[in-house]
Protein backbone atom coordinates (compact mmCIF):
# COMPACT_ATOMS: atom_id res chain seq x y z
CA UNK A 1 0.00 0.00 0.00
CA UNK A 2 1.67 3.46 -1.19
CA UNK A 3 0.74 6.28 0.86
CA UNK A 4 -1.40 9.02 -0.81
CA UNK A 5 1.69 11.99 -0.49
CA UNK A 6 4.94 11.98 -0.25
CA UNK A 7 6.09 11.50 3.22
CA UNK A 8 7.64 14.80 5.49
CA UNK A 9 10.63 13.77 7.69
CA UNK A 10 11.50 15.09 10.94
CA UNK A 11 12.01 14.49 14.90
CA UNK A 12 9.77 13.74 17.18
CA UNK A 13 9.66 16.51 20.25
CA UNK A 14 6.85 14.50 22.30
CA UNK A 15 3.89 12.74 22.44
CA UNK A 16 1.04 13.59 25.06
CA UNK A 17 -3.12 13.33 25.40
CA UNK A 18 -2.34 10.25 23.59
CA UNK A 19 -3.73 11.80 20.27
CA UNK A 20 -1.12 14.79 20.09
CA UNK A 21 2.67 14.76 18.55
CA UNK A 22 4.71 17.68 18.22
CA UNK A 23 7.66 16.89 15.62
CA UNK A 24 10.53 19.27 14.64
CA UNK A 25 10.60 19.46 11.06
CA UNK A 26 13.89 19.75 8.54
CA UNK A 27 13.64 23.17 8.83
CA UNK A 28 13.31 23.60 12.71
CA UNK A 29 9.37 24.36 12.51
CA UNK A 30 7.87 22.18 15.01
CA UNK A 31 4.57 20.90 13.71
CA UNK A 32 1.29 19.09 15.87
CA UNK A 33 0.25 16.04 14.12
CA UNK A 34 -2.95 13.41 14.98
CA UNK A 35 -1.42 10.37 16.42
CA UNK A 36 -4.06 7.66 15.63
CA UNK A 37 -2.74 4.80 17.64
CA UNK A 38 -4.14 4.48 21.39
CA UNK A 39 -1.63 2.14 22.65
CA UNK A 40 1.52 3.03 24.63
CA UNK A 41 3.51 3.07 21.54
CA UNK A 42 6.26 1.13 23.83
CA UNK A 43 9.87 1.77 22.12
CA UNK A 44 8.55 4.37 19.56
CA UNK A 45 8.19 7.86 21.78
CA UNK A 46 11.86 8.81 22.56
CA UNK A 47 12.30 12.66 22.00
CA UNK A 48 14.62 12.92 19.14
CA UNK A 49 13.52 9.57 17.09
CA UNK A 50 13.02 9.63 13.07
CA UNK A 51 9.24 10.20 12.59
CA UNK A 52 6.86 10.61 8.99
CA UNK A 53 3.72 12.54 8.55
CA UNK A 54 1.28 12.45 5.72
CA UNK A 55 0.23 16.10 5.44
CA UNK A 56 -3.71 16.48 4.35
CA UNK A 57 -5.02 19.14 2.04
CA UNK A 58 -8.47 18.41 3.78
CA UNK A 59 -9.49 22.30 5.05
CA UNK A 60 -12.02 20.53 7.55
CA UNK A 61 -9.45 18.53 9.83
CA UNK A 62 -7.95 20.19 12.90
CA UNK A 63 -4.70 18.63 12.48
CA UNK A 64 -3.37 18.54 8.78
CA UNK A 65 -0.58 16.48 10.15
CA UNK A 66 -0.56 12.69 10.67
CA UNK A 67 2.13 10.60 12.05
CA UNK A 68 2.46 7.34 10.09
CA UNK A 69 5.73 5.87 10.99
CA UNK A 70 8.41 5.67 13.42
CA UNK A 71 11.68 4.67 14.73
CA UNK A 72 12.56 1.44 16.52
CA UNK A 73 16.17 2.02 16.50
CA UNK A 74 17.15 1.94 12.95
CA UNK A 75 13.94 0.04 12.19
CA UNK A 76 10.79 1.92 10.54
CA UNK A 77 7.79 0.74 12.34
CA UNK A 78 4.43 1.98 10.90
CA UNK A 79 2.24 3.61 13.81
CA UNK A 80 -1.00 4.18 12.19
CA UNK A 81 -3.70 1.84 13.18
CA UNK A 82 -5.86 2.45 10.04
CA UNK A 83 -2.98 0.97 8.25
CA UNK A 84 -3.55 -2.85 8.68
CA UNK A 85 -7.31 -2.75 8.09
CA UNK A 86 -6.69 -1.28 4.26
CA UNK A 87 -3.82 -3.25 3.93
CA UNK A 88 -4.98 -6.69 4.88
CA UNK A 89 -8.70 -6.31 3.05
CA UNK A 90 -6.48 -5.14 -0.06
CA UNK A 91 -4.21 -8.18 0.13
CA UNK A 92 -7.35 -10.43 0.59
CA UNK A 93 -9.03 -9.22 -2.25
CA UNK A 94 -5.60 -9.77 -4.18
CA UNK A 95 -5.71 -13.39 -2.91
CA UNK A 96 -2.18 -12.94 -1.61
CA UNK A 97 -2.74 -14.49 1.71
CA UNK A 98 -3.08 -18.25 1.45
CA UNK A 99 -5.09 -18.82 4.21
CA UNK A 100 -7.83 -16.29 3.38
CA UNK A 101 -8.45 -16.95 -0.36
CA UNK A 102 -11.60 -18.64 -2.29
CA UNK A 103 -13.98 -16.29 -0.87
CA UNK A 104 -16.52 -14.43 -3.17
CA UNK A 105 -17.92 -11.68 -0.96
CA UNK A 106 -15.09 -9.58 0.98
CA UNK A 107 -16.87 -7.01 3.07
CA UNK A 108 -15.61 -4.67 6.15
CA UNK A 109 -16.84 -3.61 9.21
CA UNK A 110 -19.85 -6.11 9.54
CA UNK A 111 -21.65 -5.64 12.54
CA UNK A 112 -21.49 -8.67 14.56
CA UNK A 113 -20.96 -10.44 18.32
CA UNK A 114 -22.21 -7.36 21.13
CA UNK A 115 -22.08 -4.32 19.54
CA UNK A 116 -18.79 -4.64 17.65
CA UNK A 117 -18.13 -4.67 14.07
CA UNK A 118 -15.74 -7.11 12.34
CA UNK A 119 -12.70 -5.72 10.78
CA UNK A 120 -13.05 -8.48 7.31
CA UNK A 121 -15.73 -10.62 6.52
CA UNK A 122 -15.94 -13.41 4.19
CA UNK A 123 -18.69 -15.73 2.59
CA UNK A 124 -18.42 -18.04 -0.26
CA UNK A 125 -21.34 -20.58 -1.31
CA UNK A 126 -18.66 -23.58 -0.60
CA UNK A 127 -17.37 -22.29 2.54
CA UNK A 128 -18.88 -21.51 5.77
CA UNK A 129 -18.46 -17.43 6.49
CA UNK A 130 -15.39 -16.32 7.96
CA UNK A 131 -15.04 -13.08 10.66
CA UNK A 132 -11.30 -11.44 10.25
CA UNK A 133 -9.97 -9.40 13.77
CA UNK A 134 -7.26 -7.57 12.59
CA UNK A 135 -4.49 -6.04 14.85
CA UNK A 136 -2.03 -3.65 14.27
CA UNK A 137 1.64 -4.52 15.89
CA UNK A 138 4.34 -2.29 16.90
CA UNK A 139 5.94 -3.80 19.93
CA UNK A 140 9.15 -5.55 19.76
CA UNK A 141 11.65 -5.83 23.04
CA UNK A 142 13.26 -9.10 21.92
CA UNK A 143 15.47 -9.44 18.61
CA UNK A 144 13.12 -10.61 15.65
CA UNK A 145 9.88 -11.07 18.33
CA UNK A 146 6.82 -9.01 18.13
CA UNK A 147 4.07 -8.54 20.40
CA UNK A 148 0.68 -7.54 21.25
CA UNK A 149 -0.46 -5.41 23.31
CA UNK A 150 1.76 -3.00 24.36
CA UNK A 151 -0.81 -1.83 26.68
CA UNK A 152 -3.94 -3.15 28.76
CA UNK A 153 -6.66 -3.69 26.31
CA UNK A 154 -10.17 -4.89 27.34
CA UNK A 155 -11.14 -4.20 23.83
CA UNK A 156 -9.30 -7.01 22.76
CA UNK A 157 -9.96 -9.24 25.19
CA UNK A 158 -13.47 -8.84 23.96
CA UNK A 159 -12.89 -9.49 20.63
CA UNK A 160 -11.12 -12.68 21.27
CA UNK A 161 -14.26 -14.11 23.24
CA UNK A 162 -16.76 -13.25 20.20
CA UNK A 163 -14.26 -14.61 17.71
CA UNK A 164 -14.89 -17.87 20.20
CA UNK A 165 -18.09 -17.04 20.09
CA UNK A 166 -18.49 -17.09 16.28
CA UNK A 167 -16.58 -20.33 15.96
CA UNK A 168 -19.09 -22.13 18.18
CA UNK A 169 -22.06 -20.86 16.35
CA UNK A 170 -20.81 -22.87 13.29
CA UNK A 171 -18.55 -19.71 11.71
CA UNK A 172 -15.03 -19.50 11.17
CA UNK A 173 -13.19 -16.60 12.85
CA UNK A 174 -9.14 -15.43 12.44
CA UNK A 175 -7.23 -13.00 14.55
CA UNK A 176 -4.96 -11.38 12.59
CA UNK A 177 -1.59 -9.91 13.95
CA UNK A 178 -0.24 -6.92 11.02
CA UNK A 179 3.17 -6.32 12.05
CA UNK A 180 4.22 -2.76 10.97
CA UNK A 181 7.82 -3.29 10.96
CA UNK A 182 9.92 -5.61 9.17
CA UNK A 183 12.71 -7.08 11.57
CA UNK A 184 10.45 -9.79 13.34
CA UNK A 185 10.28 -13.32 12.85
CA UNK A 186 7.73 -14.48 15.75
CA UNK A 187 4.70 -13.30 16.90
CA UNK A 188 3.94 -13.75 20.94
CA UNK A 189 1.37 -12.11 23.21
CA UNK A 190 2.58 -9.75 25.63
CA UNK A 191 2.06 -11.57 28.83
CA UNK A 192 3.73 -9.43 31.39
CA UNK A 193 1.60 -6.43 29.82
CA UNK A 194 -1.56 -8.01 29.82
CA UNK A 195 -1.90 -11.32 31.43
CA UNK A 196 -5.38 -11.47 30.50
CA UNK A 197 -4.99 -10.93 27.28
CA UNK A 198 -2.63 -13.40 26.48
CA UNK A 199 -5.13 -15.50 28.79
CA UNK A 200 -7.66 -14.72 26.88
CA UNK A 201 -5.82 -15.86 23.18
CA UNK A 202 -4.86 -19.04 24.39
CA UNK A 203 -8.40 -19.96 25.51
CA UNK A 204 -10.01 -18.27 22.05
CA UNK A 205 -7.41 -21.01 19.95
CA UNK A 206 -9.02 -23.60 22.03
CA UNK A 207 -12.08 -22.76 21.28
CA UNK A 208 -11.04 -22.69 17.66
CA UNK A 209 -9.98 -19.12 16.79
CA UNK A 210 -7.36 -19.28 14.17
CA UNK A 211 -4.17 -16.87 14.53
CA UNK A 212 -2.39 -15.58 11.34
CA UNK A 213 0.71 -12.98 12.18
CA UNK A 214 2.48 -10.93 9.08
CA UNK A 215 5.24 -8.83 9.13
CA UNK A 216 5.19 -5.51 7.03
CA UNK A 217 8.42 -3.96 4.75
CA UNK A 218 7.74 -0.25 5.73
CA UNK A 219 9.28 2.54 3.78
CA UNK A 220 8.41 6.04 3.50
CA UNK A 221 6.84 5.16 -0.27
CA UNK A 222 4.59 2.94 1.68
CA UNK A 223 3.93 -0.30 3.55
CA UNK A 224 3.35 -3.56 2.05
CA UNK A 225 2.60 -7.25 3.36
CA UNK A 226 6.04 -9.22 3.62
CA UNK A 227 6.04 -12.89 5.08
CA UNK A 228 3.67 -15.02 7.59
CA UNK A 229 5.15 -15.25 11.23
CA UNK A 230 6.37 -18.51 13.29
CA UNK A 231 3.48 -18.23 16.35
CA UNK A 232 5.27 -18.54 19.74
CA UNK A 233 1.92 -18.99 21.59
Amino acid sequence: MKFDTALIPGKLVKRYKRFLADVELTDGTVVTAHTTNTGSMLGLVETGSPVWLSESDNPKRKLKYTWEIGAAGKTAVGVNTAVPNKLVFAEISAGNIPLLTGYTTIKREVKYGQNSRIDVFLQAEDKIDCYVEIKSVTLSRASGVAEFPDAVSARGTKHLQELGDMVEEGHRAVMFYLTQRGDCTVFVPAKDIDPVYAEALKIAMTRGVEVIAYSCDVTPVGIHLDKPLELGI
